[in-house]
């Protein structure tokens, strides 16, 4: 049986109420007694459930929140710690300050109207709600939170199609400076991701054997991978400076590429190729090794894809890759007795 009260302070109803033996005093900021009875009855049936009254939660900030999930990520070691911080740049300027209690199902609407309209797209937008949802996960783990409320994501229809002809590398590999054509080919060739290519070190690589090892903690899914290496990259690699740890090494040779975009879009401007990733370059790279008959087991293998779904969005198709099987349907076709159309 509960032994909570309600008395007045001023105009305004208070209750007190216990759990575990400790005494919670709560201001209902209302001149009603009836409503005073309604928040004691609220509070202690939160009590007989083994919650925590819900004006603990009420001292509770976002900051706060922010803090635990950025030591998780570091404790945990995850890599996706750049991308959680540019989310939080994005959350903070509409929760911080915010009681817990106060982020609710409407204002995760609100921010998604608001991000919409600055031109955020669909993708960015989910990912900084995953972000947001984290957050709050977590403090309902360290009974910070009292529940999660529903964060409806956005429908994802923003698939990027984008890949590289032959032609159209060899004349951006042209256009860009000579210490980043190592860079790229090594992407077009292989699939690896910017990030692997970046931080890929001398230790990491056998030039006898013409094998590159990727290690699990140098990889995004934490699978290690090792690529055997065709004869023109082993001779351009045997080329570059062996002074730097890095394979591919910054303009001035001292450490690894940090920020190469600039130097891209000048190159792709000159190549005369449209707004090009260099994401783009993985996707081809699946595209050609499938082309060239690598089983598909192995060029995921090279590429470093974990998952048949995400492979299968990068093995791209081409309108030409449609008008030769269009073609090539055609023949076959033609090589039958008769047409298969304008006979009776």
């Amino acid at each position: 049986m509960f032994m909570g009260m309600i008395y007045k302070r001023g105009q305004m109803y208070w209750i007190k109420y216990y759990r575990n033996g400790k005494p919670y005093r709560e201001s209902t900021r209302s001149r009603k007694e009836a409503d005073a009875k309604r928040l004691l009855k609220k509070r202690e049936g939160e009590i007989s459930q083994g919650k925590l009254p819900g004006v603990y939660f009420d001292k509770v900030r976002y900051e706060e929140l922010v803090q635990d999930l950025i030591q998780d990520y570091e404790i945990n070691g995850k890599k996706s710690m750049p991308r959680l911080r540019c989310s939080l740049k994005h959350l903070d300027r509409a929760f911080e300050g915010m009681r817990v209690t106060q982020i609710t199902a409407s204002r995760a609407k609100a921010y998604i109207k608001n991000r919409l309209s600055a031109g955020a797209s669909n993708a960015t937008i989910n990912r900084e709600l995953s972000a947001l949802k984290r957050l709050l996960s977590l403090g309902v783990e360290q009974e910070k939170v009292d529940r999660v409320p529903h964060i409806q994501k956005l429908k994802e229809n923003n698939v990027r199609k984008g890949f590289f002809e032959h032609h159209d590398f060899l004349a951006l590999r042209i256009a860009l400076p000579s210490y980043l054509r190592g860079f790229v080919t090594f992407g077009y060739k292989y699939g690896c991701r910017a990030s692997e290519i970046r931080n890929l070190t001398w230790n990491q690589v056998d030039l006898e054997q013409g094998t590159v090892r990727f290690e699990a903690e140098d990889t995004k899914n934490d699978e290690p991978r090792t690529i055997l290496v065709d004869s023109e990259v082993k001779e351009m690699m045997t080329k570059q400076p062996k002074s730097c740890p890095y394979v591919f090494p910054n303009r001035e040779g001292t450490g690894k590429i940090v920020n190469y975009y600039n130097m891209w879009r000048k190159a792709c401007k000159a190549a005369e190729i449209g707004d090009k990733l260099f994401h783009d370059l993985r996707r081809t790279a699946v595209r050609n090794m499938v082309r060239s008959g690598t089983p598909e087991v192995v060029a995921m293998k090279i590429s470093g894809h974990k998952t048949r779904a995400v492979f299968d969005r990068y093995n791209i198709v081409s309108e030409n890759d449609l008008k030769e099987a269009s073609e090539r349907l055609e023949t076959y076709l033609n090589s039958l007795n008769g047409h298969s159309y304008g006979h009776n």
